[in-house]
């Protein structure tokens, strides 16, 4: 079995249980986009995939906000199936730093595979996809749909963002709608645009239900 079969092997084990916005059928969205948007990018093809089929191997939001347990368990499979060392790091930095809740603050850390990996998780985040993993997610959290007494807070710190609990449409304007702007390859933006456009109409969509006026 080649790395990456070994590694999608592991991936579907490990994330069998996992809750449904984060599940195998996200990460092989991300791997799908990665490879896509690497055609037309020159990267090293190997790193983008590893770190496409490992970035959600161990979510910090899953595990109790610890965020070095995702790289760790990265780091560990990668090393059991005798990648190089080299390999391992970037991945394990890829992991590391590729989230939202990262590009609070300062940049640690940047590279063409992590751009390639992140467009393409964000690529998940928006669009009709990315509103049913927004909802899906806020049930799991049993959170409200809505509350128009409670805007979104556009000026959120790291700590902030990470405990947030506020209602699933304030997390379109406090994420979802920023990500269109944050897309790091031309193949990123392009495909970006038309998910951004989808999620403004669905939510013109939602307030005009929400208020009975259709």
């Amino acid at each position: 079995m080649d790395l990456i079969s070994q590694t999608i092997s592991f991936v579907k084990s490990s994330l069998k249980n996992a809750e449904s916005g984060h599940d195998w059928w996200h990460i092989e969205r991300v791997w799908k986009n990665a490879r896509l948007i690497a055609q037309s990018e020159n990267v090293n093809l190997v790193v983008v995939e590893l770190a496409a089929l490992l970035h959600d191997i161990a979510d910090s939001k899953f595990h109790d906000g610890d965020e070095e347990i995702g790289p760790e368990t990265a780091g560990k499979f990668l090393r059991s199936i005798g990648v190089e060392a080299e390999t391992i790091t970037h991945v394990q930095q890829i992991i590391r730093h590729m989230s939202f809740k990262a590009s609070f603050g300062e940049r640690l850390f940047s590279s063409k595979e992590m751009e390639v990996v992140q467009d393409a998780d964000r690529l998940d985040a928006i669009g009709a996809i990315g509103i049913a993993r927004a909802f899906t997610y806020g049930g799991y959290k049993n959170r409200e749909l809505y509350d128009p007494g409670m805007p979104p807070n556009l000026d959120m710190t790291r700590e902030q963002y990470k405990h947030n609990a506020a209602p699933t449409i304030n997390h379109f304007y406090e994420k979802l709608l920023l990500l269109k702007d944050k897309m790091n390859t031309p193949a990123g933006r392009k495909i970006a645009a038309s998910r951004h456009q989808f999620m403004l109409t669905y939510l013109e969509q939602f307030y005009a239900e929400w208020n009975g006026e259709v």
